[in-house]
């Protein structure tokens, strides 16, 4: 009798490991199927059929979360060499990335800052500015985030505001998780007010430069400075104020104002004192790389520049290699390294490009109009790519594909870098998104709650801009 009660025990473990893992069983069937019973389209080649593949797979993965993200990560790594696609070395290769290394640098840096207080007289800094009501907190949050990645970029921002976004978690409850609403609102405000201000100057982000460059190289002309401010700066003024409504109202959070959090948060700076030596010489050593992160990071990187910050940071004594290793979220590293894998194997084998032919030749069977065909592919194409690639990339791919349609060359430039900023739906889609996700209190349905909203909102908004805006330019 015995054995056979634990026999009945097995078989309901089994079953329900079954049933909690049955989206994972589904994307292995739906992989091996793919794999060995489609054949690729006569256009595709092989190595490109499996890297879509896998990018599908992972999606099923990552919006159903039946595992943890890294062991996600994990498993794409796993796949590219299994299908074929890459060899173990090249694939592992991918991690040797300065983007991995500026991540790897950023959290370990949010660490640092943390140990020293620094988040909270920050914090302080800017509810002095907003006052305490949390829409008003989670609006600050969100147009601070904007204005300062326009100039310095989202990596930078988000990096910086992310400890300080936590600390006031913090002190609105002992436990995140009974504030889920609060929490997501305000890192969130950090992810997606980094994300939308990351277009509006050409300092902004990498897509913005690659853009440039492309006019140039088809003979389109040049946009300055300046110009390129009066094109697309309305754009993240619109964005801004719709974010915040979009955040509240997905997220709702369960305090109308932080008014106990901030007395906390006063008494503890109080306690604190005067800012001391130690906490000057880190802030010092954090202008130094944050200065770095601006001027030299064409030469440097922005990664090599964030591990040097570290290094600073351990060197002097102002944080223990203990607390950054037990702190550091390592699995937002494996994820963010195995999203730009595969990103990799997406350019390299064609498949980018496979997918970018197919949506133009599709939309071009409806779409007669040269000018409505080519932004509606640009705003499509680039605002799937981008939560697929890196932004950079998508422009990199997608832009000689729509400028090379013709039409006004410049307006569908501006279209297609700043679609390549709608990277709302997953963790991995933006590094700012991936930064936030380090946290551990954001899950990847949270992304798909707000994102899809915020990739609407997105469209429309840039539609507004190019119809009502741009002509008047």
């Amino acid at each position: 009798m015995v054995t056979q009660g634990r026999s009945v025990n097995f078989y309901i473990d089994i079953l329900f490991w079954i049933r909690q893992k049955r989206w994972f069983l589904i994307a292995i069937f739906y992989g091996l199927a793919m794999h060995n019973l489609v054949m690729p389209p006569a256009d595709l080649n092989p190595a490109a059929f499996d890297a879509l593949i896998i990018i599908s797979m992972a999606l099923i993965l990552i919006i159903t979360e039946p595992l943890p993200l890294p062991a996600i990560a994990m498993f794409m790594l796993f796949m590219q060499v299994v299908l074929g696609i890459d060899t173990a070395n090249n694939v592992a290769s991918s991690f040797m990335n300065d983007a991995v290394f500026f991540i790897m640098g950023s959290l370990m840096l949010a660490v640092a800052i943390v140990s020293q207080g620094l988040d909270k007289r920050l914090a302080l800094g800017i509810i002095k500015l907003t006052g305490h009501k949390t829409w008003r907190i989670i609006a600050g949050f969100t147009a601070i985030s904007a204005i300062l990645s326009s100039f310095i970029g989202e990596h930078t921002v988000a990096a910086m505001m992310m400890p300080v976004g936590l600390t006031l978690v913090r002190y609105a409850h002992k436990d995140p998780r009974k504030v889920a609403g609060l929490t997501a609102a305000l890192l969130f405000s950090i992810a997606y007010g980094a994300t939308i201000g990351s277009i509006g100057t050409p300092s902004g982000g990498g897509r913005n430069v690659i853009m440039m460059n492309y006019w140039a190289e088809f003979g389109a002309g040049s946009v300055s400075y300046l110009e390129w401010m009066k094109y697309v700066y309305p754009m993240v003024l619109v964005q801004i104020p719709f974010t915040v409504i979009i955040l509240l109202w997905t997220f709702k959070p369960e305090q109308s104002n932080l008014d106990s959090a901030v007395r906390k948060l006063v008494i503890d700076v109080a306690r604190a004192g005067k800012v001391k030596g130690r906490e000057w010489l880190a802030i010092f050593l954090f202008v130094l790389v944050f200065l770095g992160w601006v001027f030299l990071s064409e030469s440097f990187g922005l990664g090599i520049i964030a591990l040097l910050g570290v290094f600073l940071y351990l060197a002097f004594g102002l944080v223990e290699w203990s607390e950054l290793n037990r702190k550091t979220n390592w699995g937002v590293i494996l994820l963010f390294g195995s999203a730009i894998s595969i990103g990799i194997q997406m350019n390299e084998t064609g498949a980018a490009e496979w997918i970018a032919h197919v949506i133009i030749n599709n939309l071009g069977k409806i779409i007669e109009n040269q000018a409505l065909l080519q932004g509606s592919v640009s705003v499509l194409l680039t605002g799937i790519m981008s939560n697929v690639l890196s932004s950079s990339a998508t422009v990199a791919v997608v832009g000689p594909i729509v400028l090379g349609l013709g039409g006004d060359q410049i307006l569908i430039g501006f279209m297609t870098a700043i679609a390549s900023a709608f990277g709302y739906f997953t963790a991995v889609a933006a590094p700012a998104c991936t930064i936030i996700y380090s946290s551990g209190l954001v899950k990847s349905k949270d992304f798909l709650r707000a994102g899809w909203k915020m990739g609407v909102l997105s469209v429309v908004s840039l539609l507004g801009l190019s119809l009502l805006w741009w002509p008047l330019l």
